[in-house]
């Protein structure tokens, strides 16, 4: 072989060698994509491992663990399962703990066994709202898929029983005590009632499902009151006259009945909230007054308006007067009867007068120590209800949360600071009040009042005053909403006579919360703010749907991409503007359209805004929004296809 020959043969198998080594240096990406398959593999394989964690049932000292993954799997084929929802946290449910084993032993003896379960209501959210868990040990009975709330002891012997008694074949639900009424039973079952509560609900309405279990609940306790107080519910949503009969424009509301005749219901909404406030207002409306000493002491250190109807005895016509008319105000004030002439004597009155006073604090030199009604048999309760409503505020009040409604009156002058008249305080509140009381009297057509700064923080800053630096701050509220700050300065009675007398006469301007105008407001939806509502909602030329939301509500949320829709669909229309305004941030500026929820949406005619029409279906859909529309549009213009 010649040598260059052989020199090549030589490189050859060189480069060879050099490959080979190379080849099994270098990862082989087959092999590559087989590890990683592995990876996910066992990675799946452990996620498939969590899941069967969670759908696995567990026991615990007897007692079976449920979760929101496995509950629906467990209890599908069972005819009755007791469950317990706990917080890990909870005393009570510590202290329970044995009492449940002992009861889960027990039902396991049971023919045929009885699965005992308990559920961290901390932990599985979406179990502990399915089933309104509200409080801690909470335990519920499950017979075919329906719950049934167990209300008795937490003790073995009454849970067992319960248990074993809901768990026979022939077992059924005891009736509603809810009383269900319609146009057909409604005015007989409520006329002949001393005192019943009517629910109107809609179907739909997230809060009257919250609403119905408590309900019921107080509807049974009542039932076993002396005499009972019958619960009653309309459903307002197919008893349309009903509801339009009541006012009732929002769900749920609730109304007391006596003898027919309709009262604001007021109270709490929760079972024994319902029973205490129940049983308080089927009492007498009057309290009886025996002695003098404790008109005194009303009037010494009482803090609110004082009533006292003054008869010779229960039998006395003008005492059944007061006691009707009594009763239609016993939501906002308290009455008192007296039979005894001491007390006559010293508030200078015969007998079959009323007499409405203030306590000492809140008398002046500018007003009367008290107002007397004579009242006769041909007296009408609505006249009494006038006199009491007439006089029960001073010359200058104290208006307070609890007694808001009562300064419902506008304009309303307040004077807010720190008001106190417990008695190291009192000189200072009366100082600046007695500066309030010399301009009050020159303006009788005015209510006015001091306020605590603190309890109207909210209403202070609204009004841009929060910051003032000054110690006493004041504003007017006026009708439609509208609101006008005095500009902080010192403090005196000429200076909030000039603010008044500037009011008076128009000159100036209302507060006004408001986000910043949209520069760019061309979409299908526009969008009102605070300065912008009267120039939009209230624009007499064009008819108006405005929807009020907040921006933390689920509800608008989900209405929200269907209510673009419905600007899309109606942005041809000139004359019709879909609008919608954040009433967390704004103000809506005229007081006839009411938010008490959200969303509200109120339809505003063009020609008629002062009655906005709200719309009530429960049905916020594309569909049946545009047929409200359609239903109440003054202006609306249609294509020949549309016809």
């Amino acid at each position: 072989m010649r040598p260059r020959k052989a020199w090549m043969l030589v490189l050859l198998l060189a480069l060879v060698q050099l490959l080979a080594v190379a080849s099994a240096g270098a990862p082989d990406e087959d092999s590559t994509d087989k590890e990683d398959a592995i990876e996910e593999d066992e990675e799946e394989d452990e996620d498939d491992d969590d899941d069967d964690d969670d759908l696995e049932v567990k026991e615990e000292n007897g007692v079976l663990i449920l979760n929101d993954a496995n509950f629906d799997n467990f209890v599908a084929d069972k005819d009755t399962v007791l469950l317990e929802f706990y917080a890990p946290w909870c005393g009570h449910c510590k202290q329970f703990a044995p009492e449940y084993e002992k009861i889960a032993a027990t039902l396991k003896e049971n023919d045929p066994p009885i699965p005992v379960a308990k559920i961290d209501a901390t932990s599985e959210s979406a179990l502990a709202s399915r089933f309104d868990v509200s409080g801690y040990p909470t335990i519920k009975i499950l017979k075919k898929g329906q719950e049934v709330d167990y209300e008795g002891s937490r003790t073995q012997e009454e849970i067992v029983a319960k248990v074993k008694e809901v768990s026979q074949p022939n077992w059924t639900p005891p009736p509603e005590v809810t009383l269900v009424l319609t146009k057909d039973n409604f005015d007989e079952v409520v006329n002949d009632a001393d005192i019943i509560l009517v629910e109107f609900y809609a179907p739909w309405c997230g809060h009257c499902k919250k609403l119905a279990p408590e309900y019921e609940k107080a509807a049974k306790e009542l039932s076993k009151s002396s005499p009972p107080i019958p619960l009653a519910k309309v459903d307002a949503i197919a008893e349309t006259d009903l509801a339009k009969r009541f006012d009732v424009s929002s769900y749920p509301t609730l109304k007391i009945f006596r003898k027919g005749k309709a009262f604001s219901y007021n109270g709490p909404r929760e079972k024994y909230g319902i029973v205490d406030y129940m049983m308080e207002q089927s009492g007498p409306p009057s309290k009886q007054i025996l002695a003098l000493k404790q008109v005194q002491e009303f009037l010494k250190d009482g803090d609110d308006v004082i009533i006292i109807g003054v008869f010779k005895s229960e039998s006395d016509p003008a005492y059944q007067l007061y006691q009707d008319a009594a009763n239609s105000l016993r939501e906002d004030y308290k009455f008192h009867h007296t039979f005894s002439t001491e007390i006559a004597k010293f508030l200078k009155v015969s007998l079959g007068k009323l007499v409405v006073m203030q306590p000492e604090k809140f008398q002046s030199k500018y007003e009367p120590k008290s107002y007397v009604m004579d009242i006769k048999d041909s007296t009408e309760a609505a006249a009494i209800t006038e006199h009491v409503v007439k006089h029960t505020l001073p010359l200058v009040g104290h208006r307070k949360a609890a007694d808001a409604k009562r300064y419902t009156r506008r304009p309303l002058v307040v004077v807010y600071y720190s008001v106190d008249f417990s008695f190291d305080y009192r000189a200072a509140t009366q100082f600046w009040r007695n500066k309030v009381l010399e301009v009050a009297k020159d303006f009788p057509e005015y209510t006015f009042a001091v306020a605590d700064e603190e309890d109207f923080a909210t209403e202070l800053k609204d009004l841009g005053l929060s910051e003032s630096g000054e110690e006493v701050n004041a504003a007017i509220l006026d009708e439609g909403g509208r609101r006008f700050a005095m500009e902080p300065d010192d403090f005196d009675a000429d200076a909030l006579r000039d603010f008044v007398t500037a009011f008076k006469k128009g000159k100036l301007k209302p507060v006004i919360k408001s986000q910043p105008v949209p520069k760019n407001n061309k979409g299908p939806v526009k969008v009102v703010v605070g300065k912008t509502f009267d120039s939009i909602v209230m624009d007499p030329k064009k008819d108006v749907l405005i929807e009020f939301y907040a921006p933390w509500c689920g509800h608008c949320k989900q209405l929200e991409p269907v209510y673009t829709s419905l600007g899309k669909k109606y942005k041809g229309h000139k004359n019709l503007v879909i609008a919608k305004m954040d009433a967390t941030a704004n103000d809506v500026t005229s007081d006839r359209y009411k938010v008490e929820g959200f969303p509200t949406i109120y339809f505003a005619p063009s020609g008629d805004k002062k009655k906005p029409i709200k719309f009530e279906d429960g049905n916020r859909d594309l569909e049946h929004l545009s047929k409200f529309i359609e239903e109440h549009a003054t202006k609306l213009s249609r294509t020949k296809e549309e016809l």
